[in-house]
């Protein structure tokens, strides 16, 4: 299952293996996946000409409620969905949430690199 926060996101979009799982304790796998049909529209409203010629998720958790992000993980491995693992045994019991940053690297005609970048934040609950 994917969960969506807005259809006119092109990424990150959070892969769950089924709605039905409210809390999470042991290796949790972190997936997203991106729309590439999103990303060029989005491209194309910004006036950037380019092709897509990398991208790169960094994971970030936080308990609720608090201000500062602890990173997790990065992953380029789309063929992957950007997994990365999330050990909660070493965390709290709680609500927590996880965001997925992802930046995709452009290439224009002029061969200069641009970043563009969108996140995603889910709540979830830990229960070790």
């Amino acid at each position: 299952m994917l969960i969506r926060l807005a259809d006119t996101s092109w990424g990150p979009q959070f892969f769950v293996p089924t709605i039905s799982i409210k809390y999470y304790s042991g290796r949790v796998l972190l997936r997203e996946t991106l729309d590439d049909e999103m990303l060029r529209k989005e491209l194309s409203a910004m006036n950037i000409d380019g092709t897509p010629v990398g991208f790169s998720n960094g994971w970030y958790i936080r308990k609720k409620g608090t201000q500062s992000w602890i990173k997790i993980g990065e992953s380029t491995a789309r063929e992957h969905d950007f997994a990365t693992r999330l050990d909660t045994t070493e965390l709290e019991n709680g609500t927590y949430q996880v965001l997925g940053f992802m930046s995709a690297k452009i290439r224009t005609p002029g061969m200069k690199d641009v970043i563009v970048s969108r996140q995603n934040i889910a709540d979830f609950e830990i229960r070790n």
